[in-house]
């Protein structure tokens, strides 16, 4: 059984795992790989959804965890979490939204938002691992 005291761990996993699954899926798409794109995409979309639920289920039932250090790493740390959580909840819609128009294959619509939804999901993906690595391991 697992402790809730490793979802944490669990999901800077999974945020990892999305970075470089984004990045694959992207490199993909640059190299023509459409099929392999989609289907890298789907997969990055599903662990950001394991992910939700892990982080749901752990905040639940532990609540918010204090950032311990002082001074400036401190306004750092709280910098990242801001821009991390202001940006984190914009990308189940952004993803969604861009998901459904490379799956209805409306390219050119597709496209235009994936702009925007990449850089901000890898964005939120990488900053998950530093706020993991910052509040529970340094």
């Amino acid at each position: 059984m697992i402790s809730i005291y490793t979802l944490p761990a669990i999901d800077a996993t999974l945020n990892a795992t999305c970075a470089v699954l984004l990045v694959l899926g992207y490199s993909l798409m640059r190299r023509g790989r459409i099929d392999l794109h989609r289907r890298v995409m789907m997969t990055a979309f599903g662990v950001s959804i394991v992910f939700l639920i892990c982080y749901l289920i752990y905040h639940a039932q532990v609540g918010s965890v204090r950032y311990q250090k002082t001074g400036s790493i401190r306004t750092v740390y709280y910098t990242i979490l801001l821009t991390h959580t202001v940006l984190a909840a914009t990308v189940p819609v952004l993803a969604s939204i861009t998901l459904y128009r490379g799956w209805k294959r409306k390219f050119l619509r597709h496209k235009a938002i994936a702009r925007w939804t990449f850089p901000i999901w890898l964005y939120v993906s990488v900053t998950g691992v530093i706020v993991y690595l910052m509040l529970y391991q340094f």
